[in-house]
């Protein structure tokens, strides 16, 4: 039988548990997936503890939205994939398992040189970065602050931006400077004085902001430096972005997302294996744990205690 990983109560990562499940079977329009990297999201562990809205558990609830591995078998009508094809999965709930029958529109092909850690690490990063950045309008010219540059989200903010011709300022921790720096960012440090140090930085003045951390400061910053608050937007503050002003996109915001933001958030997986691929996008990853160990996952994640994209593996 196939295993996965559920929750039958919100509470701490304790109520993780690995179980048999029936091994899944692809209906019209699917594949089943041999599943060789999960990728871990801060999303599934607010979910897990009641941090994200969710309806009642009537029953075991399946975790994870990202993954990665090999088409096994084709439910019908299927013609865009064969059996051993390597495949990027988005969108897609339960994949911490080993298991999972997945749609075919949530599929993008993985190429050798794109690991399953690297394809497991995209759809919520990946397409919450390049959507934010396409509804903002980020192109040639702008001067971008990100906040929390060092985080998935931000990452690969800071390389969709920079190639598209943005200048682009990235807070962080100082021991994260150098990452930053080579991503193609200009780093500024967190505290006090934030603001000047950002005015220091660039001088031009800021055009746009993406608040990736939710903290006071990163809001308060945004609003003194960038004119136009329709160019701001948090994927964390969801709740209260309208009192500031400025636009939320998810992270427990009341609007959902438009037809064309979902659009941008799945073109994004492709653009950025092509990128990988071609050696001109990079994926940080992280700790790789035994599926047995996605407590262990969801505790990292909540202590902020790993650097990278942490990945489950069957």
């Amino acid at each position: 039988m196939a295993r996965a990983i559920v929750y039958s109560e919100i509470g701490t990562p304790d109520v993780l548990h690995l179980v048999e499940i029936p091994d899944p079977v692809a209906g019209p329009g699917q594949v089943v997936v041999r599943i060789d990297a999960a990728g871990v999201n801060p999303l599934d562990a607010k979910l897990r503890r009641g941090a994200r809205p969710g309806a009642p558990i009537t029953e075991p609830r399946r975790v994870g939205f990202d993954g990665a591995g090999v088409v096994e078998s084709l439910g019908d009508g299927v013609s865009e994939f064969a059996v051993g094809d390597r495949v990027a999965i988005g969108n897609t709930v339960g994949t911490y398992a080993t298991h999972l029958a997945v749609s075919v529109k949530n599929l993008d092909l993985l190429p050798d040189a794109v690991t399953a850690a690297e394809g497991a690490a995209l759809s919520i990063p990946v397409g919450t970065a390049y959507q934010c950045l396409r509804s903002l309008n980020v192109g040639e010219g702008d001067v971008l602050l990100v906040h929390a540059g060092s985080g998935a989200v931000g990452q690969a903010a800071i390389q969709f931006a920079a190639s598209w011709g943005a200048t682009v300022i990235a807070t962080g921790s100082p021991a994260r400077h150098e990452q930053l720096r080579a991503l193609g960012a200009i780093p500024v440090a967190y505290g006090e004085g934030l603001a000047d140090r950002v005015r220091a930085a660039a001088p031009q003045g800021i055009t746009v902001a993406l608040d990736c951390i939710g903290t006071e400061e990163a809001i308060e910053t945004s609003l003194d430096l960038v004119v136009d608050r329709d160019r701001i937007a948090t994927i964390v503050r969801g709740p209260d972005a309208a009192s500031f002003g400025i636009r939320a996109f998810s992270g427990g915001s009341p609007e959902p997302l438009t037809a064309q933001e979902l659009a941008w958030r799945a073109e994004a997986v492709g653009v950025a294996i092509g990128l990988i691929a071609s050696g001109d996008f990079q994926i940080e990853l992280g700790p790789e744990l035994p599926l047995a160990e996605a407590a262990k996952a969801h505790e990292l994640v909540e202590a902020h205690a790993a650097r990278g994209k942490i990945t489950l593996v069957p």
